[in-house]
């Protein structure tokens, strides 16, 4: 058994969407992908006024991949063309599969919009192999108390578990290519060893607070993302203060990555399939 090193921290780059703070740590100039997690965008944190307009996130195509929205703070509506809808609070989780093709959107319900509130949201991109590229839409929204608080560490660490399993908890979504997908939130001393990762890839994001992982002496603060080396089947991470972090890992698909816009396939020519497919509106009726 060996650790998993610390190959390179990104950081977050600020990239806002009209009003709404965005920072995203991947793709950047230095990392396409944690192969299969293609995309993070980290939205706030932020607080709305009342009247507010709200999330920009109108009706938008995707296909060849899954959308998992972590709501960390404030409330987000969800709808699609399949017919999926929802409203998911802090602490929930939004589980998209795009597969062959919907349209979606994510938007801020009524009673957000009238009143505002804190704003704070992962949207994290997981890739599908190719033979899963068209599998069939499905959609499953998470509140907070559908997800297991696992006590860790003699209760110094919180792992909340969206998928995947951790001795012998299972997460509540049933992932088509064995993600294991949570979100940590540590006290200040708080350690968390991480077995079984050979040939696995570890996706972790500092939300809030400074972590150290592997062997690394150095702690990596908020908004950074730590890409650890391909070799090794364990990790540690260690909280020199409160932190909460993104942690998933899973086997890489090592398939082309060919993407424009909200499609993502393995050609161009399946890319261009893609667009004929939406403009000819067999991703759903309108919404």
């Amino acid at each position: 058994m060996s650790d998993k090193n610390v190959r390179r921290v990104h950081p977050a780059l600020r990239d806002d969407i009209g009003d709404l703070v965005t920072q995203r740590p991947v793709p950047s100039p230095h990392l396409d992908q944690v192969d299969p997690f293609l995309f993070l965008n980290h939205h706030g944190p932020q607080t709305y006024p009342p009247h507010n307009r709200g999330l920009p996130f109108g009706p938008h195509p995707h296909r060849g991949f899954e959308t998992v929205t972590f709501i960390l703070e404030g409330m987000l509506m969800h709808k699609d063309s399949a017919g999926y809808k929802s409203v998911i609070h802090a602490g929930g989780v939004q589980w998209m599969t795009a597969g062959s093709g919907l349209v979606h959107a994510e938007i801020s319900p009524r009673e957000f919009l009238e009143h505002g509130g804190p704003l704070e949201i992962l949207q994290l991109w997981v890739n599908l192999p190719p033979h899963l590229k068209m599998t069939q839409p499905a959609y499953t929204g998470l509140q907070k108390d559908d997800i297991p608080a696992l006590a860790l560490d003699g209760g110094r660490v919180t792992m909340h578990l969206v998928a995947g399993e951790w001795e012998g908890q299972a997460g509540p979504i049933q992932s088509l290519t064995g993600v294991f997908m949570s979100t940590v939130a540590f006290q200040a001393g708080g350690r968390l060893r991480v077995r079984n990762l050979a040939n696995r890839n570890v996706f972790l994001y500092i939300v809030r607070g400074a972590l150290q992982a592997g062997v690394a002496e150095d702690r990596v603060g908020a908004c950074h993302l730590v890409e650890l080396s391909s070799e090794g089947d364990e990790v540690e991470l260690f909280a020199p203060e409160d932190a909460f972090v993104l942690f998933g890992h899973a086997e890489p698909i090592g398939a082309p990555v060919v993407s424009h816009g909200p499609f993502v396939m393995n050609t161009r020519a399946e890319i261009e399939q893609a667009i004929r497919d939406y403009q000819a509106g067999r991703f759903g009726p309108p919404m």
